[in-house]
């Protein structure tokens, strides 16, 4: 007799924090000022008098930092709240990120060799935290971003926790 087939695996079933949305918004904003500023120095800088590709250059650049503001601010924290998602169960860890490049990682909780939790600067602003659970193998670890504080604590006690309890009752 063989076994059954597994269960085909699920979408997790959590999204981060709906303030990781403006979290997205700030970081586009910064983005779209740090272009917008390289941008106004390249074009303030060559003479407008230049040949060459210059002139097309001229508004082609605004132009590009333009359509840039509009995914970046409008478009993109928008889709990444849709698409980030994660879940603890009593076997696993698993994470869906990327919004263009779709990332699934799940790790076994008796795998686990540490929980982090860390604050960027942005997420303090917003109150946020992200919780990473790293195992031996680089390519192992669990990024869950954007939590509210009080979830991502929580979360990171418990699976310390559960893996504690696992390698207890391997010994």
């Amino acid at each position: 007799m063989s076994a059954p087939p597994a269960p085909p695996v699920r979408e997790p079933a959590w999204s981060v924090s709906r303030s990781a949305i403006w979290l997205w918004v700030t970081e586009g904003v910064i983005g779209t000022l740090v272009y917008g500023a390289l941008v106004a120095v390249a074009v303030l800088a060559v003479p407008t008098s230049a040949g060459g590709p210059v002139p097309v250059l001229r508004w082609l650049l605004p132009t590009l930092v333009a359509v840039y503001a509009v995914v970046a601010i409008g478009v993109r924290p928008w889709i990444r709240y849709r698409v980030h998602r994660w879940e603890v169960t009593a076997e696993t860890v698993h994470a869906l990120t990327g919004w263009l490049t779709r990332t699934w990682t799940l790790v076994p909780v008796a795998r686990i060799q540490t929980v982090d939790v860390t604050r960027g600067v942005l997420q303090q602003m917003y109150g946020l935290a992200s919780v990473a659970v790293l195992t031996a193998s680089s390519q192992g670890t669990v990024r869950v971003p954007h939590l509210e504080i009080a979830v991502a604590e929580r979360v990171a006690d418990d699976l310390a926790r559960r893996a504690e309890q696992v390698r207890d009752e391997a010994t």
